[in-house]
């Protein structure tokens, strides 16, 4: 429901439409109506308004449903956008269809890399996960090219000047390999575009296999295999909650049908 007089672009991402950012676009850009008229920045909406975004209704009770949150484990191959020109498959494509609400992406992943994606029905929460000020440990298993000594690996973790600025890993852990590849567990604290690789890439390596594989406290289980996601339960939800350093929503709409389950 809504509350007293809130922000409008807070009502659309907690009915899961996206971030707030992405909200105030779409209000800028004169895709909202609430009853009847073109909403502006700035609007505030109360309880018993009819609100319209892109023609369609927007269901009020769904900004009141209970919060969804999925786990993807990502092969390789696929885009994290909704759409590709090339026609290539999407992450979104194996995820279960919503009504009234859709899924958001907490984060991306490069086209080659694999594993742990999350999805969740609240704009709220994807944007308070992803905001640079909130630091949540993301780890990834990479296969490295090339001699990495231990001053290389120093470096990587006291920093190296990117394009975009100073990087580094917090943590680096020999995952072992012989010959000409070896395989690291890194953790960063960002989510920049292709930050692993190009840290590595930095050093004059190449990272030729690379997958996430946590997520602040989140892993990906064993039984959720590549190209499969799983729903997760009450008391993970509440885990992921507690990394945006946010209150779970609380409703009285029933959850039915949105047991645990894995595909």
């Amino acid at each position: 429901m809504i509350q007293t007089d809130e922000k409008l672009q807070k009502v659309l991402a907690r009915a899961g439409l996206g971030s707030r950012r992405e909200m105030e676009k779409v209000i800028s850009e004169g895709r909202v109506l609430v009853d009847g008229r073109v909403a502006t920045l700035g609007d505030r909406v109360a309880s018993g308004v009819k609100i319209q975004v892109d023609g369609k209704p927007l269901r009020l009770d769904t900004a009141a449903a209970k919060p969804r949150i999925l786990l993807y484990n990502k092969p390789e191959g696929e885009i994290c956008s909704r759409k590709d020109p090339e026609g290539r498959r999407s992450v979104f494509d194996r995820l279960p269809r919503l009504q009234g609400e859709r899924w958001i992406s907490v984060g991306r992943l490069d086209f080659n890399t694999t594993g742990l994606l999350l999805f969740t029905t609240d704009g709220d929460l994807a944007n308070k996960l992803m905001h640079p000020s909130t630091t949540i440990e993301r780890e990834y298993l990479c296969r490295v090219m090339g001699n990495a000594n231990e001053d290389t690996l120093k470096r990587l973790k006291e920093g190296v000047q990117l394009e975009d600025g100073l990087a580094r890993f917090t943590d680096i852990v020999d995952g072992g390999g012989e010959g000409i590849n070896h395989w690291y567990y890194v953790v960063i604290m960002e989510g920049r575009n292709r930050e692993v690789r190009r840290l590595w890439e930095s050093q004059e390596l190449q990272v030729n296999r690379l997958k996430r594989v946590r997520y602040g406290t989140v892993f990906i289980p064993s039984k959720v295999k590549v190209g499969q996601w799983t729903e997760l339960d009450d008391k993970e939800i509440a885990g992921v909650y507690g990394m945006a350093e946010l209150q779970v929503p609380t409703t009285d709409t029933p959850a039915g049908g949105r047991g645990r389950r894995t595909r």
